[in-house]
């Protein structure tokens, strides 16, 4: 049996996680952190408390970007795996952090745990390889604190990598004084826009343009429900690894 703990447990994400993990017979959750709880026998309100008070296998992270590096750093350098969900940290702040982890412990990140939406990255990749003008637009509900998305800033390297141009962007984006980013975030050489909006959860389109053709990849989640099997999964399959791994994808070649 995998132990798990769970911090961020009274967020939206968080709770989630608690109902996913508490209905699958392979885990057992052991642990939930919030500073909102009040402490009991599995309710700690700080991950100190909770290290402290019992041993889990897997600490899996749904905070804010301002408090999960030292979440991870703490719990890697106990020698606890950790799902990361979270997203807002650079590549390089995250092979800073997996530096922290012992005893073999894994850091495992992922910028979605949808797996429709690891699908859309993985076709996207290929698409560039003969479509390479592409943008992209990403839109999250009105709460989500970072922007581009984790998601979006992953699927622009895994295009950048993959294409074997990198054409320059058309439009001029300093064009009309006082509206400068018009043309949207520049990433590896690719516009990424972000919309913010209430009712909207987690959604993404990826947009080739070529000679008389676009192709447009879209991927919708429209519960929080549809990233709880990628984050079961990657509470089952990290006890097993080892160092930083980023991306669902690895998980679901075997």
């Amino acid at each position: 049996m995998i132990t798990v703990a769970v911090i961020g447990a009274a967020g939206r994400m968080g709770s989630e996680v608690v109902k996913a993990v508490n209905e699958c017979d392979e885990l057992a959750l052991v642990a939930q952190i919030d500073p909102s709880f009040t402490r009991d026998d599995t309710h700690f309100s700080s991950l100190n408390d909770a290290l402290a008070s019992t041993n889990f296998d897997v600490l899996v992270d749904f905070t804010r970007p301002d408090v999960v590096a030292q979440n991870v750093e703490l719990a890697l350098s106990r020698g606890v795996n950790c799902v990361v969900g979270t997203t807002g940290l650079t590549n390089e702040t995250l092979e800073k952090l997996a530096d922290f982890a012992v005893d073999g412990a894994c850091l495992f990140v992922a910028p979605n745990f949808a797996i429709g939406a690891v699908m859309m990255m993985e076709v996207a990749q290929t698409v560039a390889k003969y479509m390479s003008h592409v943008e992209i637009i990403e839109l999250h509900h009105d709460r989500k604190l970072d922007a581009p998305s984790g998601t979006a800033l992953r699927t622009a390297e895994l295009i950048a990598a993959a294409r074997k141009e990198s054409p320059a962007k058309p439009g001029k984006e300093t064009e009309n004084e006082g509206l400068e980013g018009a043309r949207g975030a520049d990433y590896h050489d690719i516009s990424i826009h972000s919309v913010r909006l209430p009712g909207l959860v987690a959604h993404q389109e990826v947009i080739f343009g070529d000679q008389g053709q676009t192709l447009t990849i879209r991927h919708d989640s429209i519960d929080r429900t549809s990233f709880m099997p990628g984050v079961v999964l990657a509470c089952k399959k990290v006890p097993s690894l080892s160092g930083l791994v980023v991306g669902l994808e690895h998980l679901l070649e075997d």
